[in-house]
């Protein structure tokens, strides 16, 4: 019963560990060839489709996607392949542009 007891715990601690690193990032994509008012909508869903993936809002008149992630679950190219996919190649815009 006691290693019973014990190696749930471990299983328990390691589990949490493990979620105690995972963190949401925010990054603001540069969207290409949104020239029509259904694009930022297939931008949308096309980079929400990504598992790990938790808001996306895209602006038509800044020609950008903002994202919201877990970056556990995914990454910024991984997003950024699943826009180019769709037709519109989108690519990480830097700190301060």
């Amino acid at each position: 019963m006691n290693k019973l007891l014990s190696t749930l715990t471990l299983i328990s601690a390691i589990m949490m560990a493990s979620a105690a690193f995972a963190a949401d990032r925010t990054v603001t994509f540069a969207v290409d060839n949104m020239t029509c008012a259904s694009c930022p909508y297939i931008v949308k869903t096309s980079m929400a489709a990504v598992p790990g993936v938790t808001n996306v809002v895209v602006s038509f008149e800044a020609q950008t996607a903002t994202v919201t992630f877990e970056d556990t679950k995914t990454n910024s190219d991984a997003i950024a392949a699943a826009s180019a996919n769709a037709g519109y190649p989108a690519h990480p815009r830097q700190q301060g542009s």
